[in-house]
């Protein structure tokens, strides 16, 4: 029979943050998950152990900590997220103080995107942290900017099951992610949240492929076609910067 640990989770943040983690990642070292909570390794390890306890993680032969079968979700394909947010969080933090509003990176997976990090404006009213946020590819700003780097016979064969189901009118959706194209990003007015608005724009590698992607979430009190210019500008600036960086 198995041992509870002897600590019990005090912290439900740290284990919901450390679930996202193992599930962006695929495998995570205990010095990656103290510096990424900023929590010490002792009590990194009281976490993990009773995530492997509760069959939300197991720990390999190497020591590094995998999915458990209670977390029974792909890992990405694309760079290793814990790289990605440390080469390109200066980046979020620049577009975040050009445009004084909560940016968020995320990545593609499956049908849907997860954001794997937020930088949260200081502003009174702001769009809080995401992090860790699952949402359909087809609705959010990021997702429809990544689905755009595709190709239409790509995009159909992602949502097929959604189309299947009716979820997604996907003659529609594709005329829209031509305009995304033509753009250079999208826009999600309150399609995922009453009350939030966002632009998005997709990183992407030297061959066209989506990595990742940047976008900056707005109080819909705060948002509107007439402020696009200024959200817009920097967005895309930051994009290409952040494909250009994940290139080096």
């Amino acid at each position: 029979m198995r041992k509870e640990p002897p600590y019990p989770l005090r912290s439900v943040d740290h284990a919901l943050t450390l679930l996202a983690l193992l599930a962006d990642t695929g495998s995570l070292r205990l010095t990656d998950a103290a510096r990424e909570l900023g929590v010490s390794p002792s009590t990194a390890h009281r976490l993990l152990s009773m995530l492997v306890y509760r069959d939300f993680a197991q720990q390999a032969a190497d020591r590094s900590y995998r999915p458990g079968p209670a977390l029974a979700l792909p890992h990405l394909r694309s760079p290793d997220v814990l790289t990605m947010r440390r080469r390109l969080g200066p980046l979020l933090h620049q577009l975040g103080g050009r445009t004084g509003e909560s940016v968020n990176l995320s990545v593609l997976i499956g049908t849907q995107v997860r954001i794997i990090e937020t930088i949260e404006s200081t502003q009174s009213l702001r769009v809080g942290d995401r992090r860790g946020l699952v949402l359909p590819a087809y609705v959010a700003s990021g997702g429809r900017a990544m689905l755009a780097a595709l190709p239409d016979a790509e995009v159909a064969t992602i949502l097929e099951s959604e189309v299947a189901t009716g979820s997604v009118k996907l003659d529609s959706l594709l005329r829209a992610l031509t305009r995304v194209r033509r753009l250079g990003y999208a826009v999600n007015a309150e399609e995922s949240e009453v009350g939030v608005s966002a632009i998005g724009a997709s990183i992407n590698d030297s061959a066209g492929t989506p990595l990742a992607a940047v976008s900056v979430a707005v109080p819909t009190a705060r948002f509107g076609r007439t402020r696009l210019p200024e959200l817009v500008a920097p967005l895309l600036y930051c994009a290409r910067t952040c494909s250009h960086r994940l290139a080096d």
